[in-house]
């Protein structure tokens, strides 16, 4: 049995979400509000972020990017040619490249912003950081978002998969932290017709369906969130 410590718009957890999914695994779900600063989490991680991945008789794995690469290699060769990590040492500096990309310069310029002004500072307490959005920080992450969804766009004119041929773990974490922003009605698709289209075929697929039940109370999703079709 699989546990992950999540928080169901951490975009860092949507990422292994939805790689679980395309490994088929369906892992007990554990939502951490790292912010409370537990101990007994902080004792799994002491850096205090989700996700935090604990499968039975194995070591504590946390973060993305380490979830991300022990699931290669302990799962990846079931996946054959539909692996999320390449074998070709040329193509996996690709994947590592643009999954870093999103998991820390699109995090840092658009998802974390968002996520945190709009979302997790409504359930903070005030010594915890919580209090009124900061309306500065939401604007600028609109306007961030503008030039990364033209680089998936880009990207996905020029491949057939954000990193190449196959879908990778770059398109895994493009999509989860353009999900978060998608929910917040941030994105602006009628931007790019070609990343509309990539990221649809990411939604669309079952690994992707069961981060669009995550609702928030009191923020209900954009018109597009839920929609396969938008």
């Amino acid at each position: 049995m699989i546990t992950l410590f999540h928080h169901p718009f951490c975009p860092h957890s949507r990422f292994v979400r939805i790689a679980l999914g395309e490994y088929h695994v369906v892992p007990r779900l554990v939502e951490e509000r790292v912010w409370e600063r537990r101990e007994e989490f902080l004792a799994l991680n002491p850096e205090g972020t989700t996700p935090v991945l604990i499968e039975e008789g194995r070591p504590v794995v946390p973060g993305a990017a380490v979830i991300a690469e022990y699931l290669d290699e302990t799962l990846g060769a079931d996946l054959g040619e539909r692996r999320l990590m390449p074998m070709q040492p040329g193509a996996r500096v690709e994947v590592r490249r643009l999954t870093h990309w999103f998991n820390e310069k699109f995090f840092a310029e658009v998802s974390s912003p968002l996520v945190t002004e709009r979302i997790y500072k409504q359930t903070m307490r005030g010594d915890q950081g919580g209090g009124p959005p900061d309306t500065g920080a939401i604007r600028a992450a609109r306007t961030n978002i503008r030039y990364h969804l033209s680089y998936i766009g880009w990207l996905a004119r020029q491949r057939n998969w954000l990193a190449g041929d196959q879908m990778s773990y770059a398109d895994l974490a493009a999509a989860a932290h353009l999900s978060v922003a998608d929910y917040l009605d941030a994105v602006p698709w009628t931007e790019d017709e070609t990343a509309k289209v990539w990221y649809a075929r990411v939604k669309s697929r079952p690994s992707f369906r069961p981060l669009l039940g995550d609702l928030v109370p009191g923020i209900p999703p954009s018109p597009t969130y839920v929609d396969l079709d938008f």
